[in-house]
């Protein structure tokens, strides 16, 4: 607990101090902010969908929060959704640091509540090209989780999860539509967590962007389980999500202001029904 708080107490001075820095453009005419600035502009313009990670490489703040509800009246709610501070740190690459999810799962009889694994991922650009020069990107992620949550949260294992990610738009800065899609797949390093663990991911989005602060979107999740309990352990599951994003909302400087709401169905024709109804919430601070 001591570590996770640390980690999180660091993230959140370090995002301050970006804030403020950002403001500050005047010092910096030849410095970082002015890379970050050069390799967003060679990608497209695009919002990063609720579920989907995005090809793109981003630089705000994160929070994320899940509501997950089944008939047997058994719900969840995630408080983080695994997010936390994504940073541009060269031209081409991204680094984002997770903060733990925070898990509470609610029972007719029990509640339980805990902090769930730390998230890291990497993030390296291959090919791009603006709205005006092919309105493309593809990029290859390395995503790693580490087993810090606290016992009965956590996989108790380390996993690793090579990930292709491409995206395709149509249109202009200010209005178009775009697909952007995620091919993963996880490697656990043993073979004994009782939670789901998924093998092979695979997350499309398709979005729309309309009178310059709307990105209406639909997504589909697709997830076969490698490991978990006897009825999850070889299952899939697709989930779809219904959302819309508002922004980017100037606030000062570089600091702009992200929200979006979308609502989650999992399919029933599918062998394993993770949930019956979810919600998911999103709130990013770029600088």
């Amino acid at each position: 607990m001591r570590y996770r708080a640390v980690t999180l107490a660091t993230m959140c001075i370090f995002a301050h101090q970006s804030f403020a820095y950002a403001d500050d453009s005047a010092t910096d005419n030849n410095g970082w902010l002015s890379m970050v600035s050069a390799t967003q502009e060679a990608q497209p313009h695009w919002m990063t969908p609720l579920v989907t990670v995005t090809p793109r490489l981003e630089q705000e703040f994160r929070y994320d929060q899940y509501w997950q509800y089944s008939q047997n009246g058994v719900s969840t709610t995630s408080e983080g959704g695994g997010k936390g501070l994504e940073i541009i740190p060269s031209s081409n690459s991204e680094a984002i640091i997770g903060v733990p999810n925070y898990l509470t799962k609610n029972t007719p009889k029990t509640s339980t509540s805990g902090w769930q694994d730390e998230n890291l991922l990497y993030k390296y650009r291959i090919a791009t090209g603006n709205e005006e020069h092919g309105n493309y990107i593809v990029t290859a992620f390395l995503g790693v989780s580490l087993p810090t949550g606290e016992s009965g949260f956590t996989n108790k294992e380390t996993i690793v999860t090579p990930t292709l990610a491409v995206g395709k738009g149509w249109g202009t800065r200010d209005q178009g539509v775009d697909i952007q899609s995620t091919f993963a797949y996880s490697m656990p390093s043993s073979n004994y967590s009782p939670l789901p663990i998924p093998g092979l991911t695979w997350n499309t989005s398709l979005q729309a962007h309309v009178l310059t602060y709307f990105w209406p979107e639909v997504e589909a999740s697709y997830v076969t389980y490698q490991q978990g309990t006897a009825n999850i352990k070889g299952a899939n599951a697709l989930t779809m999500t219904y959302g819309i994003i508002v922004g980017r909302i100037p606030i000062s400087g570089r600091k702009k202001l992200i929200l979006g709401l979308g609502y989650q169905r999992p399919s029933e024709s599918q062998p394993f029904v993770p949930y019956d109804r979810g919600w998911d919430m999103t709130a990013r601070m770029t600088f």
